[in-house]
């Protein structure tokens, strides 16, 4: 969910999902589909990776034609990944880019995914599958709303339970799927 101005990110990702039949679900639950198309994002940090030794992001994305500058902290991530959240949209992508490198920043990952993106009640469900060094990572949904309740609840609904749902990022799903 994108806004401009702080947040509480909350959400999961369930593992190895089937498109198909998740959209079939989704659709049929009255969810309407408001993105589908390339995310491109990259991952800024310090030359000594102080912003990722302490747990935060500070991320440059660009979905279809809108950028994203958005700057996340950790808050838990037990049974459930909570993060506080900046983001803004952003006018120029390279121009924010050239800002970040400017005061000392440099990309430390890039990611490239496809992703289809619905909302239901203020829940968001996205459909990501990664086109870069992580396309070995199965088509997985990320599930995000207001608390894990109401996570937990989308997730039965689509048919999933709460073992299915994991707190992980990215890199942790790619160690966990390594690690197998």
């Amino acid at each position: 969910m994108s806004f401009d101005s702080k947040m509480k990110e909350i959400e999961v990702k369930i593992l190895d999902i089937d498109k198909k039949e998740v959209e079939e679900k989704l659709v049929s639950l009255g969810a309407e589909k408001v993105f589908e198309g390339d995310v491109n994002a990259l991952f800024f940090d310090f030359d000594d990776g102080s912003v990722r030794a302490a747990g935060k992001t500070i991320r440059l994305r660009k979905m279809g034609d809108k950028s994203f500058l958005t700057a996340k902290s950790p808050v838990s991530q037990e049974n459930v990944k909570i993060k506080e959240e900046y983001e803004t949209e952003v006018s120029d992508f390279e121009e924010i880019r050239r800002i970040l490198e400017s005061a000392g920043m440099s990309v430390w990952l890039a990611m490239r995914k496809h992703r289809t993106t619905y909302r239901l009640d203020n829940v968001s469900f996205e459909i990501d599958k990664h086109n870069d060094q992580y396309s070995h990572i199965p088509e997985f949904l990320e599930i995000e709303a207001k608390d894990a309740k109401t996570i937990y609840k989308y997730a039965e609904m689509l048919g999933f339970n709460r073992d299915d749902c994991k707190p992980w990022t990215i890199l942790e799903i790619d160690n966990n799927i390594k690690n197998t």
